[in-house]
């Protein structure tokens, strides 16, 4: 989780970021390695940090890449920040409040060993991860998905700890917020690891150490009703992307408010020894209006994926519970501590 070395590089800004990336990468650097059996090598540690956001600014409108200059500036913006919270004077914790950011956007409790959204933009230089719909936003809420929505934003500001259920899956270390499927960048533990025989592709996490297992050998899928928290994944080649379809998601994971009927396709491309192209499309038609599709250039990391050890869902629910009652019980004695 330690800081890359700030480079600021031109970005590449293309016209059609997918193809651009692929022949820039294909002329600048090494051939893509294969495996002993023949299929593209994806096997190894890649990081997904970026500090470009998942949607769009709605300021930038239909702008879909950032030129090399507004890159730079945007990298130089994210080092300022870091230099600036690494010299705010420490603060007390408080109860109730966001471990991870505080009301002046700096750090919660967790200090900058823990958080790293790295300090660069997605090589392409897009303005959003999101490269589909165009606009680089998400779609348009269905009905009931606002329903769902409004629904649990109104459970978690009256009910946000009467037991250990009203925390989210990412609390309780059941799953890892950024781990997915699909796996988007977020505040730290942006890695994963990859593995790879002639019939299956491992997938680990760093965050909380979710592993899936695809199987490529064309086995058929499991019956509708048997529901999985990463869901369930199969695997198979179109040329030399990797393509993950996966269903059956158990909808109490609660991602974006997204049901039982979610449908993820993955798409893992090795553009290069250096460079592994993850594009993922949700569609959910319960919960949007349409699929949307994003997009993340993975950088191999020459090192180990280390373990994160996510403790908040054991060791830490009695305190979160006890805090909870204990918040409760100052409010019923008019606010005195």
């Amino acid at each position: 989780m330690s800081y890359r070395t700030k480079t600021l590089a031109g970005a590449l800004v293309a016209a059609a970021a997918i193809l651009a990336l692929a022949a820039a990468s294909a002329g600048a650097q090494t051939e893509a390695p294969r495996t002993a059996w023949g299929a593209p090598d994806l096997g190894g540690v890649w990081d997904y940090r970026s500090i470009t956001r998942m949607e769009r600014p709605v300021e930038l409108a239909d702008k879909e890449f950032l030129t090399a200059e507004e890159v730079a500036d945007l990298e130089q913006q994210a080092l300022d920040r870091l230099n600036n919270f690494l010299e705010t004077p420490a603060q007390r914790t408080e109860a109730g409040t966001n471990v991870d950011r505080r009301p002046d956007g700096g750090n919660g409790s967790y200090n900058h060993t823990w958080l790293d959204q790295g300090l660069e933009a997605v090589a392409t230089g897009r303005t959003s991860l999101i490269v589909d719909p165009p606009n680089g936003r998400y779609p348009p809420l269905t009905a009931e998905g606002q329903r769902r929505v409004d629904a649990y934003r109104e459970h978690r500001r009256n009910q946000p700890a009467d037991s250990w259920l009203d925390f989210s899956t990412y609390d309780r270390c059941i799953l890892g917020f950024n781990a997915g499927p699909p796996m988007t960048p977020s505040a730290y533990n942006n890695n994963m690891q990859l593995f790879q025989t002639p019939d299956h592709v491992a997938i680990v996490t760093e965050m909380v150490n979710t592993a899936r297992i695809v199987p490529l050998d064309g086995r058929p899928s499991l019956p509708s009703d048997m529901l999985q928290w990463s869901g369930e994944s199969r695997g198979h080649w179109e040329g030399d992307t990797l393509v993950i379809e996966t269903a059956n998601f158990d909808s109490r994971r609660l991602w974006r408010s997204t049901t039982g009927s979610m449908h993820l396709t993955e798409r893992l491309t090795r553009v290069d020894a250096d460079t592994l192209l993850y594009q993922a499309t949700v569609n959910d038609p319960e919960t949007w209006e349409r699929p949307w599709t994003f997009e993340v250039p993975m950088k191999m990391l020459d090192g180990e994926k280390w373990e994160y050890a996510c403790h908040e869902g054991h060791h830490s629910m009695p305190l979160m519970l006890g805090g909870a009652r204990a918040l409760e019980a100052r409010e019923a004695a008019g606010g005195q501590q």
